[in-house]
């Protein structure tokens, strides 16, 4: 079995606006060829960040967003936790409004 790592960010936001962000996040992934497939407040990943393979489990609850992925390695632990939690703290901050945090057409 593969190792994984944890990550989590809190979030402030009602449970169905702190989706909605994560979902549109995941979605942009997607454009760069990561697969989510969602159920519920749990999305699976599957895909390459950043040249990694990842794969990953992520949740959306009332006060957090977070779960495990793939563990790319020691060198490279660091940089893809860092990666994933901004990107959940800036999908989640309630001072960015869910229009502008997508540059393409929805």
């Amino acid at each position: 079995m593969s190792k994984t790592i944890e990550f989590h960010v809190d979030h402030s936001l009602p449970r169905a606006e702190a989706r909605a962000r994560i979902e549109k996040l995941t979605r942009a992934w997607a454009r760069h060829g990561v697969k989510s497939t969602w159920n519920g407040d749990e999305a699976k990943l599957d895909g390459k960040v950043m040249g990694i393979h990842l794969v990953a489990t992520l949740r959306v609850t009332d006060s957090r967003v977070g779960g495990e992925a793939t563990d790319p390695g020691m060198l490279l632990r660091g940089t893809a936790k860092k990666y994933l939690t901004e990107k959940f703290a800036r999908y989640l901050d309630p001072a960015t409004p869910l229009a502008d945090l997508d540059h393409h057409h929805s």
